[in-house]
């Protein structure tokens, strides 16, 4: 005779999970709120542009420790493999497979280190370009104003992402983000 308790025949319970920490969480929305400061100010308040840009490095820099250092799925452990995925990702996408990843996924890997490195280059050229040294100097005020550009580019693509793979997986990802908890469906 076979022992069936616990078992039952109805489906297993959705439910949610721990994903994002606070740390990280915080530094996604301080982020997001600098980004946008420093996009609406430069050459109207240079003082608070200036003090953001400083922000967004001390940001960065942040990020990098929580990606070594940091939770679960704060680290950078994965990136590589994700990063090599990320063609295939994004080719199944126009079919609609997308996947189930309990932190990002290929292509969210791929818009991280994306927005990283130009967040990286805008901040840092921004820092340069109000030195002695390189005041006034095109070449590094061209390429933090392009970068920037690229910045905010990168930011609309996300933001578009989140809310279409919201839709696609019926999963809001904004919520998530907000929680640090991501909703898990135990159904096929």
């Amino acid at each position: 005779m076979r022992d069936t308790r616990g078992v039952s025949d109805r489906p297993p319970a959705d439910r949610t999970i721990a994903v994002w920490d606070l740390p990280l969480r915080l530094w996604h929305w301080a982020l997001a709120v600098s980004v946008l400061v420093a996009w609406f100010t430069p050459t109207v308040h240079d003082s608070l542009h200036r003090i953001v840009g400083y922000a967004i490095i001390g940001l960065l820099v942040f990020r990098l420790i929580l990606g070594f250092w940091g939770s679960r799925y704060s680290r950078f452990r994965m990136i590589g493999v994700r990063l090599r995925a990320a063609p295939f990702y994004l080719w199944n996408l126009r079919r609609g497979i997308t996947g189930h990843y309990i932190g990002l996924n290929p292509a969210g890997t791929s818009m991280l280190i994306a927005l990283l490195v130009a967040l990286a280059v805008s901040a840092i050229t921004g820092a340069l370009s109000v030195t002695v040294t390189f005041f006034g100097v095109w070449w590094i005020e061209d390429t933090h104003a392009y970068a920037s550009d690229a910045v905010i580019v990168l930011v609309v693509l996300h933001i578009v992402g989140v809310v279409g793979m919201s839709m696609l997986q019926r999963e809001n990802l904004i919520r998530a983000m907000i929680t640090g908890r991501k909703h898990i469906s135990n159904r096929p």
